[in-house]
């Protein structure tokens, strides 16, 4: 079986939500990091047999969002392109995928790739409007919620899956504040170190004639408190445990990895930065969807 290693990754800055990339289409940011790869590692476009792409959200940004951000990329119309939605998972999904292909002797050199932009998910008319509706309201649905942020076997937003694990576990408020102060106070360290430098890629980002390159990420909060977060309200259940402030957040940005069998680095003289041996998916029961990675890690590691 074929060795699989990653080369090269590169990622955009990551946007605020209605930040500074709310413009770009998913598949130009996840374009502007597989151009990224394609310069650091010192492959041609044409060298790639694949290109692999995850996105959850595809309403209205037209057929093949993985197509486009291949074009968009420079990449010859030859080279096949697809889409993968697995929801939060799709980005190491693409991956995994592509590591199939290589170990299976399919390929050589994918691009495993993806892109979000959740600033541009659209609202969709939820009424039957298509067939006719002679009286009646029109009423709109914030994809977002709908298609990204509602657990739909439960029809409840996921915050609350959250709070399902933090009463089944047994993670406190003041645990969740003090482990999300941690990981902004981490952010900010490496954003201001210049850390991220070398991975991000720029975005130019035109409005109204007037070009902006981003290349800094907007989300991490350098006024974040353990004060400040202790007076933020719960956002999903009266007497909850999970805020905006300790929950994840809601981004824009894309992220680009190439991946290699052994033959394409020997032929293309790739320096690699690790080999993937091993990796694994486990379904778990949808309430409490976070507890996912507990059992993957457990089956990649026997």
């Amino acid at each position: 079986m074929n060795k699989v290693y990653l080369v090269s990754a590169k990622r955009t800055a990551i946007g605020s939500f209605g930040g500074s990339l709310k413009s770009v289409p998913a598949a130009n940011l996840a374009a502007a990091a597989i151009k990224g790869v394609l310069v650091e590692a010192n492959v041609n476009p044409e060298q790639l047999d694949e290109l692999i792409m995850g996105n959850v959200i595809s309403a209205g940004q037209g057929m093949g969002p993985g197509r486009q951000a291949a074009i968009a990329a420079g990449l010859p119309e030859e080279i096949p392109a697809y889409t993968v939605n697995m929801i939060c998972g799709s980005g190491m999904k693409v991956v995994m995928d592509a590591a199939s292909r290589i170990k299976a002797g399919d390929a050589d050199l994918v691009m495993a790739c993806g892109g979000e932009n959740m600033s541009r998910f659209p609202y969709v008319v939820t009424s039957d409007i298509r067939f006719g509706s002679k009286m009646g309201n029109l009423e709109l649905a914030d994809s977002l919620i709908t298609d990204g942020l509602t657990d739909v076997f439960n029809n409840y937003h996921m915050g609350i899956t959250a709070e399902n694990i933090a009463e089944q576990v047994g993670v406190s408020r003041e645990e969740q504040d003090a482990f999300a102060l941690e990981s902004q106070r981490r952010a900010v360290c490496a954003k201001e170190a210049g850390k991220f430098s070398d991975e991000i890629v720029p975005v130019d980002v035109t409005v109204r004639r007037k070009t902006t390159v981003v290349e800094t990420d907007e989300y991490p909060r350098q006024d974040a408190t353990l004060e400040s977060l202790a007076k933020m309200r719960a956002a999903f259940k009266k007497e909850g445990t999970v805020t905006a402030g300790n929950s994840s957040g809601v981004n824009d940005g894309g992220a680009a990895i190439l991946v290699a069998s052994q033959a394409a680095v020997d032929q293309h003289l790739l320096n690699p930065v690790a080999e993937l041996v091993s990796y694994a998916q486990v379904g778990v029961d949808p309430t409490i969807m976070g507890l996912g990675p507990v059992p993957a890690i457990k089956q990649a590691l026997a």
